[in-house]
């Protein structure tokens, strides 16, 4: 994304402006430290003990986990990406209920999750949203699983197969980024100020944020009604869990995860997105080895609401 998007005073030249939203002030988020490996036991157990115990429903409650399609089938573990939750999937997943076992969740913080189970520590990183998509593996006991992640949730599939690869048979990266600013020898799309700016005005004005962003992300200028939804989802969203994401979302750098995933990968790149552009997903692209590129037709950031035929097709192709 250049400059005249989320540079100063790009939001509002971009996006119309903060759409008559009033300036929030809030006081600036804290710098939270991820949980080192030695710590996530004890707080797995933490959080089932007030939870009511390590039964079966403790990631089903947290995620609010719901299943379709055949029992018997072979999974298909949907993820989505930053401001949404499952309901983005509603128009690709009926298209494989009838020979899969449909798993669909929200990440804490959106949708129908349990709020009160974010903790800051723990989300510090994208490794503990991969650890969350792990936990809801082996709770349904899910092997073999096609997992289909959108924008951050890509990253997130490619840490989990990285941590235990026997849970996954393939891996379908929607618009994925390994790392959003761009480095020396990288084009990531974003400059580090960019990126500070686009999070100084989610800190600010999150409604403003969300009606200014979510149809640039969306594209698809002449379809308004799809930017509207997006920033609908986005509002809908917890405004603190949100910026804790953004900043965990836009400041990771997984790069180095990729060369060493073993699991069958597609890589799907949509035209003319902003947030994750052809080099990005070319990138991702060459440092999987063995994985498969599709460009395709869809433009934006959101194929799986723009264009959920091209985007089914896709992912049947390769699964």
């Amino acid at each position: 994304m250049d400059e005249a998007v989320v540079g100063a005073g790009g939001l509002g030249e971009a996006a119309g402006g903060d759409a008559g939203v009033a300036d929030v002030d809030q006081e600036p988020l804290r710098r939270v430290e991820p949980l080192s490996s030695g710590q996530w036991g004890a707080t797995v157990r933490a959080m089932r003990s007030e939870q009511g115990g390590g039964g079966v429903a403790t990631a089903r409650r947290r995620n609010n986990v719901v299943e379709h399609g055949r029992p018997d089938g072979r999974p298909m573990l949907f993820a989505h990406g930053f401001g949404c939750d499952q309901n983005m999937w509603r128009y690709v997943w009926p298209a494989f209920a009838e020979d899969h076992r449909v798993v669909l969740f929200d990440h804490v913080g959106a949708g129908g999750s349990d709020a009160s189970a974010f903790d800051p520590r723990r989300y510090a990183s994208l490794q503990g949203y991969a650890h969350d998509v792990l936990e809801i593996c082996r709770e349904l006991e899910l092997t073999d699983t096609v997992f289909v992640g959108h924008s951050v949730s890509a990253m997130m599939g490619v840490l989990a197969a990285a941590e235990e690869p026997e849970r996954f048979g393939r891996l379908v990266l929607v618009g994925p980024s390994p790392r959003y600013i761009d480095d020396e020898g990288y084009r990531g799309g974003f400059s580090r100020t960019d990126i500070d700016e686009l999070l100084a005005s989610l800190d600010s004005n999150f409604l403003g944020w969300s009606s200014a962003m979510a149809p640039v992300i969306m594209g698809n200028s002449e379809r308004p009604e799809l930017g509207e939804e997006l920033t609908n989802s986005f509002c809908a969203t917890d405004p603190e869990i949100a910026a804790r994401f953004a900043r965990v979302t836009f400041l990771s750098d997984n790069r180095g995860d990729l060369e060493d995933l073993r699991v069958p990968t597609l890589v799907l790149q949509c035209s003319d997105d902003v947030i994750a552009p052809e080099s990005v997903g070319r990138y991702v692209h060459d440092a999987i080895p063995g994985s498969r590129f599709l460009q395709l037709s869809a433009t934006g950031h959101c194929p799986n609401l723009s264009a959920p035929q091209e985007t089914i097709e896709a992912i049947r192709a390769f699964t």
